[in-house]
């Protein structure tokens, strides 16, 4: 029977504890009207899940299965399907990783029935498992230059870097984003070297911020024009200096990490200048200072995106045949311990790019940094 991987609930409180993860055997789910049957061959971690972990996340379920990355195969539609979903059977596709947000820029429709997919209370959708039924309006056809590992690494992080990069810095408009200066903390994340990839191809100047001259080095080699140690006191003066003559200044910054990254980024911003939020790994709370207001900087907090975000995303990947960063592989939903190793990588901050756990159905092989 196919199996699942989901969460074990045991003692501890928030932040103590670590969930540890549980292999589940469960029936072939079946589509109904509406519905269409994927069986993956891929699916990816992120931060979230580990947050889950320690129970750092809002709404989790220890029934339904973990993460919210997937790629797979439509192998069976549900009854009378609709002439769109007709077209993916036997289509390779992405799974959508979010449920209750559509299209409003600002923000999901309905707050309420809002979620991210994956061990989340509100929906039974996760991608570790391997079968899933999701109505036919939650995938979208993978772009054929990539392999079900590259596709399984790119949801979550794709659609997160697009909004905070396209829809919080330039107001939705790609070709606004040529020829900027822009700024992406913590390099070595998915979703910062997403925001990194996407920002090269646009054609923006991209500058990074790591710990490591290693994955510095690396962002360089991708396109970015130069990094700075985010450790060292003055970084920002670094910065500065990096900044090409006829532009010394940032137009954006694309941040994951929070702390002091408004003092800091104020000093190289220019006057209206935006500072993008996805993330506060940092811890939970970040300060505003005057200088913010008296350059009238923009602080936008982001989160995800919606599908229409979603399917602009897949298309901008497809028509430029960029290819996502992936770290490492592990074979197996099973592979409890390999998986568990992911896990570890995530919380060293070792990876550069994403952990991919392939299901089936390939070698594994991807292209590494």
């Amino acid at each position: 029977m196919p199996i699942s991987l989901t969460v074990k609930k045991i003692d501890g409180k928030p932040g103590q504890v670590y969930y540890p993860l549980q292999i589940n055997t469960i029936p072939k789910p079946v589509p109904k009207a509406g519905e269409i049957l994927v069986k993956l061959s891929a699916a990816a971690l992120n931060h979230r899940d580990f947050f889950i972990r320690q129970h750092l996340y809002p709404g989790i379920s220890f029934d339904h299965p973990l993460l919210a990355d997937g790629y797979g195969t439509v192998i069976e539609l549900g009854p009378n399907p609709s002439s769109t979903a007709s077209s993916l059977l036997g289509k390779n596709v992405l799974l959508t990783t979010t449920r209750g947000w559509e299209s409003d820029p600002s923000g999901p429709e309905d707050p309420s029935a809002y979620s991210v997919i994956g061990g989340a209370a509100r929906y039974d959708a996760g991608t570790a498992q391997e079968y899933i039924v999701v109505p036919e309006d939650e995938v979208v056809e993978a772009p054929g230059h990539l392999s079900s590992v590259e596709g399984a690494a790119l949801p979550l992080v794709g659609v997160t870097a697009w909004r905070a990069l396209v829809t919080k810095c330039f107001n939705g408009d790609v070709s606004a984003v040529k020829g900027k200066n822009v700024l992406v903390t913590g390099i070595g994340g998915g979703v910062a070297l997403q925001t990194l990839q996407f920002a090269v191809e646009m054609g923006a100047h991209v500058y990074v911020t790591s710990s490591s001259l290693e994955k510095i080095e690396k962002a360089k080699k991708m396109g970015a024009r130069g990094g700075v140690n985010y450790r060292d006191g003055d970084w920002e003066k670094q910065l500065l200096g990096l900044l090409p003559k006829e532009r010394k200044f940032l137009d954006c910054v694309v941040d994951g990490a929070g702390g002091d990254i408004v003092s800091r980024s104020c000093k190289v911003l220019k006057n209206g200048g935006i500072i993008s939020c996805y993330g506060m790994t940092l811890g939970p709370k970040m300060d505003w200072v005057a200088m913010g207001f008296l350059k009238n900087i923009e602080l936008r907090g982001t989160a995800m995106g919606s599908k229409k975000e979603f399917r602009e995303m897949i298309q901008f990947v497809g028509e430029k045949k960029i290819r996502p960063v992936v770290s490492r592989v592990v074979k197996g939903l099973d592979n409890v311990e390999g998986i568990d190793g992911l896990f570890e990588d995530m919380r060293a901050g070792k990876q550069f790019g994403k952990l991919v756990i392939l299901i089936e159905g390939e070698s594994g092989d991807s292209p590494k940094l």
